[in-house]
């Protein structure tokens, strides 16, 4: 069986060089992004997804591995952006973006450690559209929580819900990475 460790800090360095590339070229212009507008960039990406798997076609150039590591780096933005305290408009330096970066990565990865523990790895039997499904399941979920001014009964917050969007971003990653 492959070693999802390594897998994962594959996928997650392939992501961040992307996350970095495109700070140095942009800046850190996302940080004026409220919850609701980084839930409906990824939102757009995984229903893009679902919607190339059920066409079985796309017309412009990214592809469904494309659309993951997005959704993999909005969802880290989001964290970011709820460790920071949401919109601003301060640039950050690209180095400390990266360092927050890693920070939120390391909170996701730890999560995925206890889960694959608890559940044996079952990601590994499911389905690429499973993952574009329970993606929108989890922004439903943060929009359901926004609507109720940020606040849950017996629920997790928005922070354990982007957790495993990235989660099962970089799961569709190593899948489809072995399918290649």
């Amino acid at each position: 069986m492959a070693d999802t460790n390594v897998q994962y800090d594959q996928i997650v360095a392939s992501s961040k060089d992307i996350f970095v590339k495109k700070t140095i070229d942009y800046g850190t212009s996302w940080r004026v992004l409220r919850t609701i507008s980084v839930v409906d960039q990824i939102f757009i990406k995984a229903l893009r997804i679902r919607t190339i798997q059920e066409k079985k076609e796309q017309k412009i150039g990214d592809d469904i591995p494309s659309e993951f590591k997005g959704i993999l780096n909005y969802g880290v933005i989001g964290l970011i952006q709820l460790h920071l305290g949401n919109a601003g408009i301060e640039d950050l330096p690209a180095d400390k973006a990266a360092a927050l970066y890693d920070g939120q990565l390391q909170l996701a990865r730890t999560t995925m450690l206890a889960k694959n523990h608890d559940y044996g790895e079952a990601w590994r039997n499911m389905s690429q559209e499973s993952f574009a499904d329970l993606i929108l399941v989890k922004l439903l979920r943060i929009r359901q929580i926004l609507a109720n001014d940020g606040k849950t009964l017996i629920s997790e917050g928005i922070d354990a819900n982007y957790i495993d969007i990235i989660n099962y971003a970089v799961f569709a990653l190593i899948l489809l990475s072995e399918t290649e």
